[in-house]
């Protein structure tokens, strides 16, 4: 519990930050982590999402490039990995580049159950693993909501059973967010990913307030809207007063943004190039914005 109700007094801004532990060395510097708060395990705060820009087909070429991607998340820091039956052939790219680097066992592997028909759901999971080609999964998450009712009992099962490490639940672009905070203030969920950017603050008010009372950890979709924000600001100066934090670009001021929220445990950035992944794991190293910062930084996004 002094892990819980300390991140929930950061949230709320009423005490100092959790510290962020260091982790694999990128060059010169360390990866930071976060605590998970269900089991303290030690967490990049950056991932890789894989919706869109994983979802090349039977492409040999692409499938190589996305390789490479994972090749290059892994060396520089990443662990976790999120995928879903809903992204097209990203699972079984996500298993290609898994062979094709040995599986690394530093993968944190998150899928997502996604089928309106509960009597599916095992099956789905088990089409998931084998694309993937790993023995379980280490987080498992009811996409959308979809069905939870019956999912969820299903997930706790396996978790019971050893099948899988945690469970938890997904929502994105601002949807069903009351339902989201019914099921976190019920339901034992390890995780809930939500959309959360520098413009998209609504769960600044609720669920991350939440998720710190709770214990709960909490991975970030969409930080960069699809790629839609970088190109809004990219033509705009970045503010000189953000070196301090070793930002250099516009990706890692929104990166910097949400990771430095003390709830979030993870943000998960999709790219198919490998200069990106480098710079979105090196936005988790350095020094995250402070209470202060955050709110400049904010402020800043909304003049321009």
């Amino acid at each position: 519990m002094a892990i819980t109700r300390r991140i929930a007094l950061q949230a709320l801004g009423l005490g100092a930050l959790l510290p962020l532990l260091p982790g694999r060395a990128l060059g010169q510097r360390n990866v930071l982590t976060r605590p998970i708060p269900s089991s303290g395990e030690a967490m990049p705060v950056v991932g890789l999402g894989t919706w869109i820009t994983f979802n090349v087909g039977n492409d040999p070429v692409l499938k190589d490039e996305c390789a490479t991607v994972m090749a290059a998340f892994f060396e520089h820091g990443g662990r976790m990995i999120d995928s879903s039956p809903m992204y097209g052939s990203s699972q079984p790219t996500i298993g290609y580049g898994l062979k094709k680097l040995g599986h690394p066992k530093r993968l944190f592997s998150t899928e997502k159950v996604w089928t309106s028909d509960p009597q599916h759901g095992s099956a789905q999971i088990e089409a998931s693993r084998a694309y993937w080609g790993v023995s379980a999964f280490d987080l498992m998450q009811v996409h959308n909501l979809v069905s939870w009712e019956e999912h969820l009992p299903a997930l706790f099962d396996m978790k019971a059973a050893g099948r899988l490490r945690y469970v938890g639940i997904t929502t994105s672009e601002g949807r069903r967010h009351r339902e989201i905070e019914r099921i976190m203030a019920r339901e034992p969920v390890d995780f809930v990913q939500i959309t959360y950017n520098i413009l998209d603050r609504e769960v600044e008010q609720r669920i991350l307030p939440l998720a710190a009372e709770r214990g709960i950890g909490v991975i970030v979709n969409r930080p960069f809207r699809q790629k839609r924000l970088i190109r809004r600001f990219e033509d705009e100066p970045l503010p000189p007063w953000l070196a301090e934090t070793g930002a250099r670009n516009w990706a890692q001021f929104l990166l910097k943004f949400i990771i430095s929220h003390p709830a979030v445990t993870c943000a998960i950035p999709a790219t198919t190039r490998v200069d990106h992944v480098r710079d979105n794991l090196d936005a988790a190293t350095g020094i995250l914005p402070d209470h202060g910062l955050r709110r400049r930084m904010a402020s800043y996004v909304e003049s321009l």
